[in-house]
């Protein structure tokens, strides 16, 4: 096997470009035309701000600044923009909250089948450290972020956020209808929290290839599902030889994903609503994506 070496040159011209991305003024150019079309036949107060500038606004206090820092940030960059008008932070707040969100969907432009590897993980709500939740028993739990990923690229291609007592077996159905919409999913991996077989059934009658790991225990019975059946079959006879047939390795991509999406952006929201709370990691999400497909 041969491992292709990292270019690192363009891996650090690819990390510029993301502060590059981040600062994009291309919304100067279209701010009349494009605040005059957004005003056309509005009732009420005039919108002072066009949506790319808003856009712009989320995605700078996604990845970096607090509102009334980010406030002071558009302040001093307004003062060498001539066309550039700085909103106070409770404008900001307001614009971006209703700013709608969605994964873009390009990220699987190109591929005409994807495998895609399934997980989830916890974000905390809070960003008090754990020394505060132990010593005054705070906890003001987490929520989930359940992670649909194409292996060959690293990119989240579907998402769904809940609570923390979502199982994640109840998502799969979810994730793999949104991942289909954008590209054709041909295989779905997964670990045993997936192991059920109502998503057995699912996968099946889309001819999408089953590789979730199943419970150890579990009885050959087909109970109504024979994908199941065979799969438990096959892995209680040589469960090794079974990763290496159908790539269960390759789960290891959403844990890279995961990993990479928290140390980017913390393990921590700061949203309170939960409509809020859902557009902020899906703007994450988003910026995410656009990052992983800057690397070389």
């Amino acid at each position: 096997m041969v491992t292709k070496k990292r270019n690192w040159k363009d891996y650090n011209e690819a990390l510029v470009r993301r502060g590059e991305i981040l600062l994009d003024t291309d919304f100067l150019s279209s701010w009349q035309e494009e605040l005059d079309e957004m005003n056309e036949g509005k009732e009420g107060a005039r919108y002072l701000y066009p949506d790319s500038f808003v856009t712009l606004l989320a995605t700078i206090h996604a990845y970096l600044l607090p509102y009334r820092q980010l406030e002071g940030f558009i302040k001093m960059f307004a003062e060498h923009v001539k066309e550039l008008q700085a909103p106070d932070y409770t404008t900001m707040w307001w614009r971006v909250s209703r700013v709608k969100v969605e994964l873009d969907q390009s990220v699987a432009q190109g591929e005409e089948d994807i495998v895609i590897a399934l997980d989830s993980s916890g974000i905390k709500v809070s960003n008090r450290g754990e020394w505060i939740r132990q010593k005054w028993k705070v906890r003001r739990g987490f929520i989930k972020i359940h992670l649909a990923v194409d292996v060959k690229t690293k990119q989240i291609i579907s998402m769904q956020v809940t609570r923390e007592d979502v199982p994640d077996g109840r998502m799969l159905k979810l994730l793999v209808k949104e991942a289909s919409s954008k590209a054709e999913v041909t295989k779905v991996i997964g670990d045993g929290a997936f192991d059920s077989r109502e998503n057995f059934r699912f996968l099946a009658e889309r001819s999408i290839e089953s590789c979730i790991k199943v419970r150890k225990n579990s009885s050959i019975k087909a109970m109504g599902c024979m994908p199941r059946k065979l799969a438990v079959m096959e892995q209680l006879k040589d469960p090794e030889q079974w990763k290496k047939k159908h790539g269960y390795g390759l789960r290891w991509m959403v844990e890279s994903a995961i990993s990479s999406f928290k140390r980017t952006f913390g393990e921590h929201i700061s949203s309170i609503k939960w409509k809020n709370i859902v557009n902020e990691l899906l703007l994450k999400a988003s910026i995410y994506n656009l990052f992983t497909a800057m690397n070389p």
